[in-house]
């Protein structure tokens, strides 16, 4: 056997003793960054040269007292469903509720129903109807976002369709155009 050019040193071999010495090493400096911690830090938020105030957002409108233009003979009117915020961009949130008969049997037609508040923060008061419910339809999918309602109505092909199974859904949504509720349906959305 030739000799080598570089002598065997006894620290190129690992021996148990090394790992333990790496591990307590390793595990006192990992003890000691947990102790020391960095100062708080110094620096200020500059201050504002004015405050803005802003005015508390107005509740919306409830649904509790109001008088639905539904006819629901001896039951009573029940709220399903409802969204709120500012759907004509005055800075006051309005409520949008979808209401029907609180029926015992069957499914009852849906209204749709824009509520505002009152002058000076009256009662709340209906403004507008979006779904008659002498149109037959149920409401389903109901959101506002931007400015604008949506909703899938279902409803039927003929008077002759039963109430339990609507055979036509639309994706339907209203905006306001400065004096009306303008509502869009995109062509070709009547489904069976």
């Amino acid at each position: 056997m030739q000799p080598s050019a570089v002598p065997e040193l006894a620290h190129t071999h690992t021996r148990p003793i090394h790992w333990v010495a790496t591990a307590t090493a390793i595990a006192g400096v990992v003890a000691l960054s947990s102790a020391v911690q960095p100062g708080s830090a110094t620096a200020a938020q500059p201050t504002p040269r004015t405050e803005v105030k802003t005015a508390p957002a107005a509740a919306p409108p409830g649904t509790g007292g109001v008088h639905f233009p539904l006819s629901c003979g001896p039951v009573k009117a029940v709220v399903v469903k409802k969204v709120t915020g500012d759907l004509d961009g005055d800075g006051a949130p309005e409520t949008v509720a979808v209401v029907h008969c609180d029926a015992p049997m069957g499914t009852p037609p849906d209204g749709v129903y824009v509520l505002t508040r009152g002058a000076a923060g009256g009662a709340a008061r209906v403004v507008a109807t979006l779904v008659d419910p002498k149109d037959r339809h149920t409401v389903t999918d109901f959101a506002f976002h931007a400015g604008t309602v949506t909703a899938t109505l279902l409803g039927y092909s003929t008077p002759d369709i039963p109430s339990c199974c609507p055979d036509l859904k639309t994706p339907t949504s209203w905006h306001w155009n400065g004096k009306v509720f303008l509502r869009s349906t995109p062509t070709a959305s009547h489904s069976v």
